[in-house]
């Protein structure tokens, strides 16, 4: 199975236009796809923004809505997969969502972010209850979980339970939590034998300054491309075979003992 190089939009947009947000996705899907990229993953709430305050509620639409069907054309026109953020309204709640759009223009898989993190998030958002959402691309099995999810071990683990072999984290991870994309990302593909791309906005946002620092973490530990902290598009590869190699010789998985961890639950 052929490696599955994948392009990481590290970028803020133009928080509060979604027109705009749809231009940045539209130039870097061209670019990724020119690139050999076969999937395309922004950040966290990339079709409104970030921190839109009392504007979540006006730009907040359903999975199917005219932004998904935006990004289905542009996922078409290139040829690329594409994961986004967004806020997805479903009745009178709303979501903190990602969702990922095949090539085809069909949508793959939604997700909805269980762990909300601060007052902000926690005013407008309703929690998710799902905790493992996955697709298939390539032969690849995918996950999704949103920012503040991956810094919980058991998200993390709950995918590789379930067999997920990449773990898409689209996020707006801010200063001075920059520790989270060096150490902890790298840490998570390892003890749970997986690649993860950790995609970050960046600059300052309303009162959040975003630190960028985007990466794909690979089983081995290692991270496989990063971005620095301004807007970037970054490309590494997912490889089947390093990750079943990684598998084969990292025992964590083989040697759990489940039945110590029931105290945890």
């Amino acid at each position: 199975m052929p490696p599955l190089r994948t392009a990481l939009l590290q970028s803020s947009g133009r928080p509060g236009s979604v027109a705009e947000n749809l231009k940045v996705l539209d130039d870097a899907a061209s670019n990724a796809a020119a690139a050999g990229a076969r999937l395309l993953i922004c950040p966290e709430m990339f079709l409104t923004g970030y921190a839109i305050g009392d504007q979540v509620p006006v730009l907040a639409e359903p999975a199917d809505g005219p932004g998904a069907r935006s990004v289905a054309e542009i996922a078409v026109r290139h040829g690329i997969a594409v994961m986004y953020g967004y806020p997805e309204r479903d009745g009178e709640r709303i979501f903190n969502s990602a969702q990922l759009i095949g090539p085809d223009g069909e949508s793959l898989a939604n997700y909805r972010k269980t762990h909300l993190f601060g007052c902000f998030e926690q005013q407008w958002f309703t929690p998710g209850e799902q905790p493992v959402v996955q697709a298939e691309l390539g032969g690849i099995r995918i996950g999704m979980l949103i920012c503040y999810d991956v810094e919980f071990p058991e998200n993390v683990r709950a995918h590789a339970l379930a067999g997920t072999d990449l773990l898409l984290v689209p996020t707006a991870q801010m200063h001075p939590f920059q520790f989270v994309a060096e150490s902890l990302v790298p840490v998570r593909a390892f003890e749970s034998q997986m690649y993860i791309a950790y995609v970050n906005r960046t600059g300052p946002e309303g009162e959040f300054e975003f630190v960028g620092l985007s990466c794909l973490a690979s089983p081995d530990g290692a991270v496989r491309t990063r971005a620095g902290r301004g807007e970037e598009l970054v490309i590494g590869e997912v490889d089947p075979g390093l990750l079943s190699a990684s598998r084969e010789t990292n025992p964590y998985l083989r040697d759990r003992r489940p039945g110590l961890y029931t105290s945890l639950v």
